[in-house]
């Protein structure tokens, strides 16, 4: 008989207008990795349900924009409204800062050489969201 395993793993989303960068860490090894790139206009809360079941996914993390003076923007406002709805999938949601992941990964990824796409940068930046989050919670 085989045992389920207890959804533990964390999910971090990268949410943009037009794409969310998903990531993934194991709550063993909490090395973050990227995952996948949603198309924000389509069914964004289904495939979020099927990657929360398929990963075994116990927590969520989402980053969260701020102006350069730390000021809530319009897309701040749009990811607030986003945790909200994710929160109705019952799982505890995070927010984190984001401030330059994307700038972060875009430079890694120029570094790597060869040629990337918008959606490379948006799964990036969501592991580097992840990874100041983990790194956040073992120093408390």
């Amino acid at each position: 008989m085989q045992m389920a395993q207890i959804p533990n793993n964390y999910l971090a989303l990268d949410v943009g207008s037009k794409r969310i960068g998903v990531a993934l860490a194991s709550s063993v090894a909490r090395m973050p990795h990227p995952l996948v790139t949603i198309d924000a206009q389509s069914d964004v809360h289904s495939q979020l349900q099927r990657i929360i079941a398929d990963e075994t996914i116990g927590h969520m993390v989402v980053g969260l924009p701020r102006g350069l003076n730390g000021q809530d923007t319009k897309q701040t406002v749009a990811v607030r409204t986003f945790v909200a709805e994710l929160e109705l999938l019952g799982l505890p949601v995070y927010v984190q800062d984001e401030a330059l992941t994307s700038v972060k990964a875009k430079a890694e990824l120029h570094e790597r050489g060869g040629s990337y796409a918008k959606g490379d940068v948006d799964a990036l930046a969501a592991t580097y969201i992840l990874e100041d989050f983990l790194a956040n919670q073992a120093t408390h």
